[in-house]
């Protein structure tokens, strides 16, 4: 009796629940690294103490000072980003604070590995989960986007993205608007595709939170980057997008107001 009480108190988590905060703490660095860049950039001021960039379970980001127990409950961040900032080209930058916060992921995954008694087959099972999807360096230097070109959305011209045969597409709305994403070199309406189809669109990653293409999502792509979101990360409906001429993504209109 005493071992079954001793067991039913042991219940440990499962490498999918560590899969599951893997992925909101990597949305959440995503959003700071590119749709929230202006204000994350403007938090890592040089004066400041040392700070870190944590991403949260939650698919947030917050900037802030590290842990000030010793050792911490958790792994933490690269230290002062913030002293990096003024020294550095803002893109090179970016993809420092990336590179990092790649390494901080898989520590704080494999910590809850090593702490919740993981064996080698959850691990490994952890590590393929993870590996399926790009890192935020590959996300954020673009590096992600030139993998898949062969088998993403074709962005050579706008005529691609407006064709009538685009599966999915808003009555009324404009070329970017899709529910699937149009596939490279020829009309995703074709009926000899079949399942190599779903393959190819599980294949497009969005900009924004960079995860693969799902069914029955609505998707838009920004006319000045070409690259393709859900419109749930980048707060665009179906029904507002019906009235936009001409979408530019959060890290484009930021782009530009910073340069004028």
């Amino acid at each position: 009796m005493e071992g079954e009480g001793a067991s039913g108190l042991y219940n440990p988590r499962s490498a999918e629940e560590v899969f599951k905060d893997f992925r909101g703490r990597r949305a959440g660095l995503i959003k700071a690294l590119t749709t929230d860049v202006d204000k994350f950039y403007h938090q890592c001021d040089p004066e400041k103490e040392n700070l870190c960039l944590y991403g949260l379970p939650n698919e947030t980001w917050e900037v802030t000072l590290p842990a000030e127990e010793v050792p911490p409950e958790l792994p933490e961040p690269a230290l002062g980003i913030n002293f990096a900032r003024d020294g550095m080209d803002e893109k090179d930058w970016l993809a420092l604070v990336a590179v990092h916060s790649d390494a901080w992921l898989l520590a704080v995954a494999f910590y809850f590995g090593a702490r919740f008694g993981f064996d080698k087959e959850a691990r490994r099972r952890l590590f393929q989960m993870i590996n399926n999807l790009p890192t935020v360096f590959e996300i954020v230097t673009g590096a992600a986007k030139k993998q898949t070109e062969g088998k993403t959305p074709s962005t050579s011209s706008k005529s691609n993205k407006s064709s009538s045969k685009t599966p999915g597409k808003q009555p009324g709305a404009q070329a970017k608007v899709s529910k699937m994403p149009p596939l490279k070199g020829g009309d995703s309406g074709d009926e000899d595709l079949g399942e190599e189809d779903e393959e190819e669109h599980g294949n497009t990653l969005c900009g924004a939170c960079g995860s693969n293409y799902a069914n029955d999502e609505f998707w838009i792509c920004c006319d000045i980057c070409e690259r393709w979101f859900h419109g749930k990360c980048v707060k665009i409906t179906p029904a507002r997008a019906e009235h936009i001429k001409q979408y530019k993504c959060p890290a484009c209109s930021n782009k530009r107001s910073r340069v004028a």
